[in-house]
This record gives C-alpha cells, structure tokens and sequence, in this order.
C-alpha cells in the first residue's frame, strides 16, 4: 500500500485540496459566474519614488512560487477545478526552478534570468498598478508588473506602516490568520479537526503555552525595555494593525476576502454573514512565538541525550560507555567546518571538568507529559494519536530546523574589488509562501526584502540603502532541562525548598466538518503543568525520587524582544557600518547567524540571549531544579538572567569569506544538535568557495554558480563514497552484483554525483541507478557498520539524537518528504571516520572504536559489500514506495520539491534543489 507523504509540522493543514464532491466543474462554473464581480480592485498607474540605491542594479532576489499568497472563493475554485494560477502567484516558481539546469552558463548579465531585480523603486512602464489604502494621503503601495511585489512609500511613519500592514493582507492574510491560531493552539476550532492540524497546534502550543495576558505582558515588557526604540516599535505595530484591519473591512464589504473563509465556514458565500475577526497587537506575538520556535530556538533534547548517555553506560560500564557517547557527540570535533574560520576560539556551552547537578533518570523510568486530555471524535481516532506522537518528538528534539545557508566573499578576492553575497534563509516550500517580499520607504525606513507574513512592519532579511544582510539558523543552546523534585502530588514541586503548585494551562478545541477540511467532528483540552522552571515535558524517577523535567528557553517570554533588532536593520541612519550591523542584531533573542555585506566590508554576528550557567552545569544534560545550578541571576518573574556578552560570541569582520549551512560556529562554540564532525553539508558550500577565493576573481555569477553546484549535490556521494569505494576495491570485487553496482557507483562520482536532470524539464535524473542504490544502501551500510558494535538498544537510541539519513527522497528525517532542504541530520561523519579508521588514515577526533567489522579491513568490505548487494537488489518501487504525489518508483518525483499547501492554491512540484527559499545576490558598487 502506498505510503502517504510524511509531512513536515508546516505542512499540518488542512485546506481545499479535498473539496466535496458537489464542487464539480459545473457547479464550480455556475459558482465563478457569480463571484467575478469583486475580483477587481482599481487602482491608478503611478512610478514609486526609488530611494537613495547604491547598489548599482546588482542587487537581486527570489522567493517562490510567487507574491500573491491571497485568492478569492472564485479563484480558489477555478485552481481546483482547471489548475489556473490568481496574477503573481507562481511566477517566480519557474524562474527559481530554472536555475538547477542553467547555472552552468550563468554570467552577471543573466542573473536575472532566474532572479528579481531588488532595485528601489519601480521604472514608470513597469508599474501595475498604486494605491493609497483607505484613501491616505501619506502612503502609497505601488506594485510591479512583473512580479506583483508591494513597494511602500510612505510620508509620515504611521502611513508607512499602515500601508505595509494594508499591502500584507492584501498578500497573506488567509496565512496570517492560520498562524495566529496555531500560535494560540487554536488551529483546529479555526480550520478544521485533521489530525495534521491536531499535530500542529500540538506541537507548538506545548513550548509556548502562553495566556492572553502572558501575550500582553511580554508587549509591555519589549516597550519598557527599550526606551524611545520600544515606542516607536508599538507605535509601528498599532499602525500596521490598523492597516491589516483596514484591508479586512475592504474586503469584507467588498467582498474580494480570501475564499478559504468561505471554504472553511467562517463567511457565507452568498448572503456574506460571518466575520473575519480583526488582528490585535497580542496576535503578533503568538506568530512571533511559531517563527521563533522553527527557526530560532537553538537547544533542548537533554533527557534523550541521558537515555542515550545511559545506553552506552549500560552497554560498556560507565567510563567505556561515556567515552563513546562524547565520541559520538561531536562537541568540538577538530574536523568539523567552521563559519569563522580564522582560528578564533568562542567557548560556549563546553563539558565541564567535573559534571555538578546532574539529574540523569533511573534507567526506564521515563515517560512523556500528556498534553492532550479528555479527546472525544476524530480527536481519540489512530491518526490523531500518531499526529499527536510526531507533534511531541518534533516538539522535544534538539534536531531543530536548522536551514538556510550564506556564501560571502571579501572584496579583496573578487573582480570588482566589492564583496559578493549569495545567502537566504531555507524555510520550506509553502502556498502560499511564509515569507513575502516587499519594499518600505519612509521616515527611518529603507529596505527591501522578505519578512515574515504578519510580522511585516518590517523587512527581516534583506537590503538597505548601501547594505545587505541575511541569516541562518544557528542552534546554539538557550534551552535548558531541569529535574523538578516533586512533593504532595504530582503538580506540586520544590521550589527553593518550598513545596509549591504548577500552573495549569488549558486550551480546549473542538470542530465539525466544512467544506475545506471534512474530517468528523472531535474535540480535546491541551493541558500544560508550567512550573518556575517552564513547561513540565517528562516524568521520571532520579535515585528513586520523582521528578518532573522541564524546559526553561531564555527566549520563553520574550518573543517580542526582537523587534527592536529588526528595526534597527530597516534604519538608514543606524545601520551605516558592519560594526553598527553586528549592534544591531545583538538586539535579536533568537538563535542566528547573521551576514552582512556592502561595497566595502562584510561581517558576521552569531545572536541569541545565551544564559550565563552555573559553573559546572553540562548544558548536554538535565540537572536539577536548585539555586545552585540556575543561570546566574535569573529571575524566575521575568525569565532573565545574565547573559554572555556580545564580544563572547562568534562575530568577525573583513574575513577573506564566510560560508554557513547550520554547520558549526567557531572553535570551541558548541552547538544543541548533533552532527558536527568531519561530513556536514557546509563542506558542500566551503570546498567550493575555498576554491573560488584561492582562484581570485569571484563575481556574483561565479558565487551563484557555486551554491547551485552544491544544491544538487548529494553529500554522502561526494564526502563519504570515495572511501566506502576505496575499501571495497581494497581487493578485487568478483561478486557480479557488486561489481556493477560498483561500477554505476564510480561512474556517477565521476561525472560529479549530483542529483539532477538529463535535461530541463525531463523529470528523469541522469545516473538514476547509481542514486537509487546509494539511497537504498545508505540506511544498510549505516545499520551493518555500527549496530553490531553498538548492540541494538544503543544505536536505536542514538538514532533519537541523530537520524540515520535525510536525502532528498526520505520522508523519515526532520524534513519530511519533498521538502528541499535535505542532508542536514545523518550519519554521514560517523561512517567518514569509523571508514577512514579502518583504513588506516589520519583521523582528529575519532570514534572510540573502529566499528566496520570490528576494525578489521576485510571484514569491513564484507559488510559493505553485503549490504551493498542488497541494496542493488532493491527495486525503485520499493526504494520510493509512492505517497499521494507519487507513483511507486518515481525517482524525480520522490525528490521533488513540493509547495505545501497552506490554503485553496495549488502548485506543480519543481525538481530538486537544496537551496535557501527566498534568495539575495547582492554586491554594491558604493557607500553613503
């Protein structure tokens, strides 16, 4: 039986890819006929006033499938019926997905082929349309034919961010709405009872349970904080409120609103009865809480690092045991790529000499807290109970999503003699898109770039008047586990030495069949225990006394905080130097790697409020709920503490070039999840740039060109087959299997071991037997080289902290299927070290054991040779099983990369690339 689409937490919605049956292409006719009529807005043609550019038409952008994330009910219905595209949905979508066939004859001039022009402004024949919203005087949203961006052009500060509000609803507001639900884990009373909308409110309302008032206050406490900088942040985000709100009444009474509304029960389609609530200042935080929690809350999985720690004690005594275990970890491995790669060390987060505090559980007394309770319907039924398992594992893995990557080149190494930026955060393929692009100009505002939709009021990643800047997830650990020791009950614990009651927190959900999502009607109360220490996450025994284990994030309580960073980056007349740049995101709380560039300098800034530990506290592992091993001076009211200054994180200025892939830091900078050893995909990025600046010359094309060859790379071909080859060929292969196997194997390394097309648009990949079979092996290999030596409960358990593999194709890593992003978590520095031990090379920071064939060259090859045979042997069918995109056997389709729908709009998949979602080329030709 076909196997459905594994789906990422994002992907969790359920909107009209399913419509009943009565919505037949006549009844759709019938339906459109009359729903035309509030279609069209009009608007008068005028020129954006272009600010002050100096990046001399050489800056340039991406983000599919394209900017018009928002259709109407008729819209929505002539997608699903004919598969025709609303104006600026999808074109960008074509261009993005050219690039992976024709990078190769890439030059300056035909960037833009496959990019945007990220100019100011928009040329006079090239405006679509302008419009003053709600007739203001003070702000004008003009849009490009071309792509349908919004270009925002305000005179005073509040029309600027009405308008960027106003041109945000126009763009996302189905989106918008969705995500302020699942922020307040209210998705399923929203958008119906699926069990993948179960799994997603689940999995992010158990880090983030916050109460209206919690919302508020952390509002209240940004504002205070920051002086004149938190007014004006408030003032900003009330005159975005107001211009989102504006384009709901618009909408409403003119009837053009999101036909997902309809389609969901929320607004009748014909009499128009219903409500589209308006968005509150509080909403903003909840999708502030979502973001964060994906792509900037770097730590966590410490209980499955015990269970793991405790396996390998178990299985080899106590100091054996904890010798593998760090061998595994990876905390500072010697070989791993490092973003600053100047020699600098930045200890952060380092074990400790001798361990204080530690809370490890008795051996199988774990349990994970139940967050939902009293599930009634399709809330109690077999997919929800599995939704709501993914949710929680999701949810507690330090396996966060880590994407996103950056190239950037110093000036002295390339032909114009200014820096050259490739970079953009990877943040999955949705329709519509998470992100939207636009441009602000206004008092204290000029940028242009993408943000996320709903937090708008100001562009996240992007350019400046003469400056660029990007980010990737970092994963440096903010979130600690501590062992609450309980007393009286269950919800009663030790708080400093006084038996004190967690909090409850409930959110109670319930929902019945629309025309959108049909599942039956259910229902369920999530429930939180929060104690001083944060949400209560496990239960265990630790020396026969019960505990509860928690985790306290320094970014809980202060989604917020961060706006004042961003603000900073929208502000000409703050951000003038790398040096005001890496100022400028020190104001960010969540867990990222910045890179600036402009046409002198570039810079790099790691960000995160990373908490000042106790001393001897290993962050790698629960500890207990004392006084003695808390952050230095946190205050339990507030969630602060002391944090390390900015001096003491990764940050550099004018290195000859920065590469990042969610790889590590700096030396001595360790990072929550695992997977920093000698094989990381940011050797993908690093071993191609190196090349690039030892060569000199680099130019924005020879910059592109190099993350497009790294986007269709298969890692584990390029870093990790030539030695798996080099010990099969140690004697000569005379198995007829294997030598052909071998044989495809080395013919695809050959020609560059990529994962891509025979040509454009051919949906067959070249060397397809050669990617079938390292797909089918890898899994074998992995499980043949280390299970017998590990034994089979410590490399299950291992596999918890690191999975196995994540190529394109597999739906069983953080990813899921279809997905892009892939090669992130494996075990590929593992099999690279333990490969290269056996056979006798120079290897820093080795394994604890030899585990091939118990360090035996001959018996290693008969591993590898066997489970190599039956990888051959596997069919495509049973390589790619199919999912409800996919046929059984379609290679190109199991890679290919999907636009997850998050409302009525679909997409046509696109074949695989492993690059950033929305994409800068930037390099400025001059300075104010």
């Amino acid at each position: 039986m076909p196997r459905r689409t594994s789906r990422t937490a994002l992907d969790r919605l359920r909107t009209p890819g399913r419509l009943t049956g009565f919505l037949k292409t006549a009844s759709i006719c019938v339906l459109i006929a009359g729903l035309l009529s509030p279609l069209a807005q009009t608007a008068s043609a005028a020129e954006a006033a272009a600010a002050n550019d100096y990046c001399g038409g050489q800056c340039s952008d991406i983000l599919p499938p394209g900017e018009n994330g928002n259709a109407t009910l008729a819209q929505v219905l002539l997608n699903q019926a004919f598969g025709t595209q609303p104006d600026h949905a999808e074109d960008q979508l074509g261009p993005y997905a050219n690039l992976a066939k024709g990078y190769s004859a890439l030059t300056n001039s035909t960037i833009n082929t496959f990019f945007n022009d990220a100019s100011f402004g928009v040329p006079s024949d090239q405006v679509a349309s302008t419009l003053s919203p709600a007739g203001r005087t003070d702000v004008t949203i003009v849009r490009d034919k071309k792509t349908g961006v919004p270009h925002i052009t305000g005179t005073t500060r509040y029309g600027t961010e009405f308008g960027a509000g106003y041109a945000a609803a126009q763009d996302r507001l189905w989106l918008m709405d969705v995500f302020r639900h699942v922020g307040r884990g209210q998705l399923t009373a929203f958008a119906g009872g699926a069990a993948s909308n179960q799994g997603l409110e689940q999995q992010f309302w158990r880090n983030a349970p916050y109460s209206e008032a919690d919302l508020q206050a952390q509002i209240d406490n940004a504002v205070a904080n920051n002086g004149t900088r938190g007014q004006q942040a408030l003032a900003d985000a009330n005159a975005y409120l107001a211009g989102i709100n504006s384009y709901i009444d618009a909408s409403d009474s003119g009837r053009y609103f999101p036909g997902e509304y309809v389609l969901t029960g929320h607004k009748d389609s014909v009499t128009n009865a219903g409500t589209i609530d308006h968005f509150k200042i509080t909403d903003l935080v909840a999708l502030a809480s979502v973001i964060g929690s994906l792509f900037g809350s770097g730590g966590g999985g410490e209980v499955n690092n015990a269970i793991s720690l405790l396996a390998a004690q178990q299985r080899y005594g106590v100091t054996k045991g904890t010798e593998v275990w760090e061998s595994f970890r990876e905390r500072n491995d010697p070989e791993a790529v490092l973003t600053v790669h100047n020699g600098e060390s930045f200890p952060y987060a380092a074990k400790p000499a001798s361990a204080q505090g530690e809370a490890l559980p008795d051996a199988g007394s774990v349990s994970t807290e139940p967050l939902v309770y009293d599930p009634t319907g399709t809330g109690a039924d077999q997919s929800a109970s599995a939704a709501s398992a993914t949710a929680t594992a999701n949810a507690l893995s330090s396996a966060k999503r880590g994407m996103s990557n950056a190239l950037v080149v110093s000036g002295k190494y390339t032909a114009s003699g200014h820096p050259v930026a490739v970079f953009g955060p990877q943040t999955g393929y949705f329709a519509p898109q998470l992100l939207m692009l636009q441009e602000i100009q206004g008092p204290g505002i000029s940028a242009r770039g993408a943000s996320f939709a709903g937090l708008s009021m100001y562009v996240e990643l992007g350019r400046g008047q003469d400056y660029s800047w990007s980010a990737t997830t970092s994963g440096q650990d903010i979130i600690d586990t501590y062992a609450v020791e309980l007393c009286q009950d269950d919800y009663h614990y030790l708080y400093h030495g006084t038996c004190t009651a967690m909090e409850k927190i409930e959110q109670k959900n319930s929902w019945a069949p629309t025309t959108a999502d049909g599942t039956a009607a259910g229902s369920y109360t999530m429930r939180v225990w929060r104690t001083k220490y944060g949400p209560v996450e496990y239960r265990a025994t630790v020396g026969g006394k019960k505990v509860a284990y928690t985790t306290l994030r320094s970014s809980y309580l202060h989604e917020a905080d961060s706006i004042i960073g961003f603000q900073m980056l929208n502000d000409p007349d703050y951000v003038k130097s790398p040096q005001t740049f890496q100022s400028a995101v020190q104001h960010i709380n969540y867990t990222f790697n910045w890179f600036y560039a402009d046409s002198t300098h570039t810079a790099y800034y790691n960000s995160g409020n990373n908490p000042v530990r106790a001393s001897g506290v290993d962050a790698e592992f629960p500890v207990w709920a004392q006084a003695a091993y808390e952050w230095k001076n946190w205050n339990p009211t507030t969630n602060t503490a002391d944090y390390t200054p900015a001096s003491a994180h990764p940050n550099s200025i004018d290195q000859d070039y920065y590469i990042s892939w969610n790889n590590k830091q700096a030396l001595d900078y360790a990072t929550a999840s695992w997977g920093d050893g000698s094989v990381h995909r940011g050797n993908l990025l690093e071993d191609r740039v190196k090349k690039l600046v030892a060569a000199g010359g680099v130019t924005r094309a020879s910059l592109v060109k190099a993350m497009a060859d790294a986007s269709l790379a298969d890692l584990r071909a390029e870093d990790v087959l030539p030695d798996l080859l080099k010990v099969i060929n140690s004697s000569t292969v005379t198995d007829s299997t294997a030598a052909a196997a071998v044989s495809k194997l080395q013919a695809w390394l050959t020609a560059g071991g990529k994962r891509t097309e025979t040509s454009a648009g051919s949906k067959k990949y070249a060397d397809t037997d050669a990617i079938r079979i390292l797909d089918a092996w890898w899994p074998l290999l992995a499980q043949g080289i280390f299970e017998p030596g590990l034994g089979t409960s410590l490399y299950t358990a291992m596999q918890a902290n690191l999975p196995v593999d994540e190529s394109p194709s597999a739906a069983h890593g953080p990813t899921g299927a279809h997905a892009g992003s892939s090669f992130q978590y494996g075990w590929w520095s593992y099999v690279d070290k333990d490969v290269r031990a056996v056979l006798g090379e120079s290897v820093r920071g080795p394994l604890a054991d030899k585990y091939c064939g118990g360090g035996s060259l001959s018996a290693c090859r008969d591993i590898l040779i066997s489970t190599l045979k039956t990888a051959a042997g596997k069919t495509a069918a049973q390589v790619y099983p199919g999912d409800d995109l996919c046929s059984a056997g379609d290679q190109w389709c199991a890679d290919s990369i999907v636009q997850r729908t998050l409302g009525g709009i679909k997409h046509y998949n696109i074949s695989w690339q492993n690059r950033p979602t929305f994409q800068q080329v930037v390099e400025f030709t001059s300075h104010r």
